[in-house]
């Protein structure tokens, strides 16, 4: 038999002994917060940190929770702890960007204290910290057979803005239970899962679970215990949303908080850890390890895709098939399901068996145009772009063969009608007697017809960017890049005309124009141009100028003045010096024979006219009676007045200008000066009437 009591009282007084030093711990702000940051797995960012109590011992050093929280339970302490800790925590705080979130563990004893919502918010307020910051984590442990008290508790953290999470799931008896009861925000998978992912099925396929439920949930879910980036990325690839660990950082004191935010919060993101072989061979997992739901969403797209898919066994038989794959073969999908490939689709089969069997040897083949009869009454040619890819299991192991199929019939025709209309652009370009071309903003050619080579000599890829220059003549090389130069800069069309060195040794004028075509924003995007043969349009015109020079040698040359003018306003656009000369004026031509259109009292009627003549009437106006009326008028005496009051006889002659089809289109006057003879006949019909008058009087 053993005597208990004395061992009894060692302990009651060793427990006394450590109240009391937890009670001068707590009067000395011995407890403190350390924190450890929570990150999203997805970005990489900081979400928050977890606050955990540590008890700064004098001698002991750092005290776990583990071992100071039962003892607070037990002395009554643990309002006193909450209180001072969650000041501590606000205080903190302070120095932590507003959208980070905070998290604190909540004990059994806790739980049970329907004074704490009022505890939490009073320490809220005083350190002005907003509850929607803060998130209370619940233990499973701390449910079991609590659960009305809890749910009254928790129910009023949550009115208060507070959220809650559901910590270590998994670890206890009635967890489904307690999430269907309580009002849980998050849900933590326990590290001792998350810790064991990479070398343990059992435990990927336990988080994959906890992730899926708390997604069909729409809870938030955080994995406690991430120690290397393998762990990171099938986590991520699971779906979780959060992450907390030794790879994101250890927890730390209030006041290494700058250092952890400057470090987490650099607009530089931290370079990850590279994928290790581990985590590249468990990614991705079996679709058996993934929740409901999200089976569900991957039929979505599987169903969704605009592509045919299908993946068969190494039996090559169909294990599952989409829709659109089931519409190209004309079958419903249970039709494929569990039957061979070759019975679904006998003649495709064959063209495809080569590069299935090289799949289920490890090796993919991608984008194969497969043609083949469609399985339809029609038996139309359909084109298929199928692709052919091994499907491995967690041990690397080929279990089957997944096949996407895309249907770019009408693509193929497309291309095939493009390629018939760029043949018949080409042949449209060839006959063309223009040189089409393109360039770019800064002008350098990109392309043109091959009618060039055939005209210079030069090949096109020879006359590309400014290679085409070499076919200049020398003395036109300057001007046109001068001018090519102008519409470049300014955005003008351009218009030169150069001479080119011809294959048989000539040169030939050309003309080369081109218009800029701009995009939405105004900027030129392309030149797009022609090249004309003008060689003979320019022979052409320099005949003609020096038939027109002749011409106007003679015209000039001529002793009568010549006026000529328009039908059918009678605009003159001609007349020689010897019409200026015999006017005696010093304006512009026009202007000093624009009288002979219009009504003038310019001219008076000679004496020797057949009749009297009225300035106002049409016979007064030649030029103009013969454009007017096609007839010829003349020749007419007239004595002009002049503007210094002198005055002289001219004779006027005018004539119309008859087009081939008899229509007037003009009118020509000619112009003598007869002042002289006139003046003479004058003199001697004076001096007849005279002697005349003397003979009569002698009588």
């Amino acid at each position: 038999m053993y005597n208990l009591h004395p061992g009894r009282s060692i302990v009651v007084a060793m427990a006394a002994e450590d109240a009391n030093a937890l009670r001068r711990a707590l009067e000395k702000n011995e407890i403190i917060p350390y924190f450890q940051p929570l990150v999203e797995l997805r970005t990489g960012l900081l979400s928050g940190f977890e606050v955990l109590a540590r008890w700064l011992h004098p001698n002991r050093g750092l005290i776990t929770p583990n071992e100071f929280i039962p003892l607070a339970e037990d002395a009554g302490l643990n309002g006193l702890l909450t209180g001072n800790l969650l000041r501590a925590v606000f205080t903190a705080a302070k120095d932590i960007p507003e959208h980070l979130t905070l998290s604190v563990n909540i004990s059994l004893t806790q739980l049970t204290d329907f004074s704490l919502p009022k505890h939490i918010r009073a320490a809220a307020e005083q350190a002005s910290f907003p509850l929607n910051r803060l998130i209370l984590e619940i233990t499973e442990s701390a449910l079991v057979g609590n659960t009305e008290q809890a749910y009254r508790i928790a129910t009023e953290l949550k009115e208060q803005g507070s959220r809650l999470a559901l910590d270590d799931f998994g670890t206890g008896y009635s967890s489904l239970r307690h999430l269907q009861s309580l009002p849980f925000d998050e849900l933590k998978i326990d590290a001792s899962f998350v810790r064991s992912m990479g070398h343990t099925r059992e435990s990927r396929k336990i988080a994959a679970a906890i992730v899926g439920l708390g997604n069909s949930l729409s809870l938030t879910t955080v994995a406690e215990g991430i120690e290397s980036q393998t762990t990171a990325d099938m986590l991520l690839w699971l779906g979780c949303d959060l992450g907390q660990g030794w790879l994101y950082g250890r927890p730390v004191p209030p006041e290494q908080l700058p250092e952890v935010l400057a470090a987490r919060l650099d607009p530089v993101p931290p370079v990850p850890e590279p994928r290790s072989p581990v985590a590249d061979s468990t990614l991705p997992l079996r679709l058996e390890a993934l929740p409901t739901q999200r089976l569900a969403q991957l039929n979505a797209i599987y169903d969704g895709v605009p592509v045919g898919l299908c993946f068969v066994d190494r039996n090559l038989r169909y294990v599952s098939v989409n829709k659109r794959l089931a519409g190209m073969h004309h079958l419903p999908v249970a039709a494929h399901l569990g039957r061979y490939i070759s019975e679904v689709m006998p003649s495709v089969f064959p063209l495809c068996e080569p590069y299935l069997l090289r799949a289920l040897n490890g090796q993919a083949s991608n984008d194969l145009e497969i043609c083949y009869p469609d399985p339809n009454p029609l038996n139309e040619k359909r084109t298929h772009l199928i692709s052919f890819h091994p499907a491995r299991d967690e041990a690397d192991e080929v279990i089957g063969v997944s096949v996407s199929v895309v249907d770019i019939t009408r693509r193929k025709q497309a291309e095939q009608a493009l390629a018939e209309s760029e043949d018949h652009y080409r042949h449209t370009v060839e006959l063309n007697p223009q040189v089409p071309w393109t360039a770019d903003p800064q002008g350098m050619i990109l392309d043109a017809s091959q009618r060039w080579e055939s005209l210079t000599g030069l090949s096109v890829p020879d006359s590309l960017g400014t290679g085409w220059i070499r076919a200049l003549h020398p003395d036109d090389v300057k001007s046109t890049s001068r001018i090519w130069t102008e519409s470049l800069r300014t955005g003008r069309p351009l218009d030169v005309q150069y001479r080119i060195h011809r294959v048989d040794g000539t040169w030939r004028w050309m003309r080369a124009r081109a218009t800029a075509r701009r995009g939405k924003d105004g900027k030129i995007i392309r030149w797009y141009g022609t090249v004309e043969d003008i060689n003979d349009q320019r022979s052409a015109e320099e005949a003609l100028r020096r038939s027109e020079a002749r011409l106007k040698a003679v015209f000039d040359a001529v002793p009568v003045g010549i006026v000529i003018a328009e039908a059918p306003d009678g605009r003159v656009v001609m007349s020689n010096p010897r019409a200026e000369e015999i006017l005696r004026s010093t304006e512009t031509a026009p202007a000093m024979i624009d009288d002979y259109c219009r009504e003038s009292i310019s001219f008076t009627p000679g004496p020797n006219t057949k009749s009297t003549r009225n300035i106002d009437q049409d016979q007064d106006h030649p030029l103009a009676n013969a454009i007017m009326g096609g007839k010829s008028i003349g020749p007419t005496e007239y004595l002009r007045f002049h503007s210094d009051g002198s005055s002289a006889w001219i004779s006027l002659t005018g004539a119309p200008v008859l087009d081939p089809d008899g229509k007037v289109s003009g009118g020509v006057v000619a112009i003598q000066d007869i002042d002289e003879d006139k003046r003479e006949m004058q003199r001697l019909s004076d001096l007849n009437t005279v002697l005349k008058i003397k003979l009569e009087t002698h009588q």
